[in-house]
């Protein structure tokens, strides 16, 4: 698979690098207002009752700091925090080792918490509430249960598919905070930032450029900056200018609007192919020689926030906009002026 510079999820690439640009107090956090305005709030309280805080939910789109946020949290709270993802628990027993470990008023992160094995999940529903977990031991006849009580934690999960969550397990949770794309001005602040902390020097408009095509997210943004970083060391004098930057961009393949090329060739499939649509997702994945589940989850989501993608019962629909991008000249009858939602 080609290499996706506007991916939203980690990969190898970012490495430790990303870890060194996270923020490590909310002071330092940058964008999505409304939620920490809240945890503050609850952090000060949780503190000063001596309590641990209430169990967190943090769902959206990938990318948008909800595992910074976490690491946050255990700070402000002076506590340890222990990282884990949905996936790695296997067995109850794994998720009961986990928590047997915790200190008083710890932190648990589980990323992608949507995926947690149902069995799994159910030991979880006790120790949330009860800050106990029962296990079984032996086998047949001789198998028994006992009790385990644990000490008193904090349980944040982190999910792109909040409608994915089972609802006994999302009620557990007592704060849910959605976290929203990023603006312009959010971007560019992040990676002045940034810039600073790498020991680059970037100008005003190349920090604008960056942010515009960045698709609202944080680490689309950082990474950007380094690639970038890599041109303007090789094909210029090591600071970054918009020329660099524009270069640098270019030879990704990502174009004004944050688009690559699957981007599209998705847009110019349905226009080119289709009329600009009604057409069906499998249609399009068959047309590209590309899965199902890569359009819907990487590419779809963003050409329709973007408005240049429409859903509709009957199929894709290209928006106006996608045919000016593409400078693909309207048909007659335009589809393009109607509204899909």
């Amino acid at each position: 698979m080609a290499e996706r510079f506007t991916d939203t999820h980690l990969n190898m690439a970012d490495g430790d690098t990303e870890v060194t640009l996270r923020p490590q107090t909310l002071s330092e956090y940058i964008g999505q207002k409304d939620v920490t305005d809240n945890l503050k709030i609850y952090i000060e309280a949780a503190k000063a009752r001596r309590d641990p805080l209430d169990h967190v939910l943090f769902y959206g789109p990938p990318g948008l700091g909800k595992t910074t946020l976490a690491g946050i949290i255990a700070n402000e709270l002076g506590v340890d925090i222990r990282i884990t993802s949905g996936p790695a628990i296997g067995r109850a027993g794994d998720l009961a080792a986990i928590l047997t470990n915790l200190n008083e008023n710890d932190v648990l992160f589980i990323d992608e918490i949507h995926r947690l094995n149902r069995s799994v999940e159910e030991v979880l529903y006790s120790a949330m509430e009860d800050y106990a977990i029962d296990i079984i031991i032996g086998k047949g006849p001789a198998a028994r249960s006992i009790r385990l009580d644990l000490a008193k934690f904090t349980l944040i999960g982190a999910t792109t598919r909040a409608g994915s969550l089972s609802a006994p397990l999302r009620d557990r949770f007592g704060v849910l905070s959605k976290f929203e794309l990023y603006t312009t001005s959010e971007l560019e602040t992040i990676l002045r930032r940034t810039a600073k902390i790498l020991n680059v020097e970037i100008d005003e408009e190349s920090l604008k450029e960056m942010a515009k095509r960045s698709r609202g997210t944080p680490r689309v943004a950082n990474r950007f900056l380094k690639r970038v970083r890599d041109f303007a060391q090789v094909k210029g004098s090591g600071k970054i200018d918009i020329n660099i930057t524009n270069m640098a961009l270019e030879a990704m393949g990502v174009d004004s609007l944050g688009l690559e090329h699957l981007d599209r060739e998705v847009l110019r499939t349905i226009i080119n192919r289709f009329g600009g649509g009604p057409v069906g997702i499998d249609t399009i994945a068959a047309s590209i020689g590309e899965e199902r589940i890569t359009i819907e989850d990487a590419h779809e989501p963003y050409l329709i926030q973007a408005g240049l993608l429409n859903r509709t019962q009957k199929g894709r629909v290209a928006s106006e906009l996608a045919y000016k991008h593409l400078g693909i000249a309207l048909p007659d009858g335009s589809i393009a002026q109607e509204t899909f939602l």
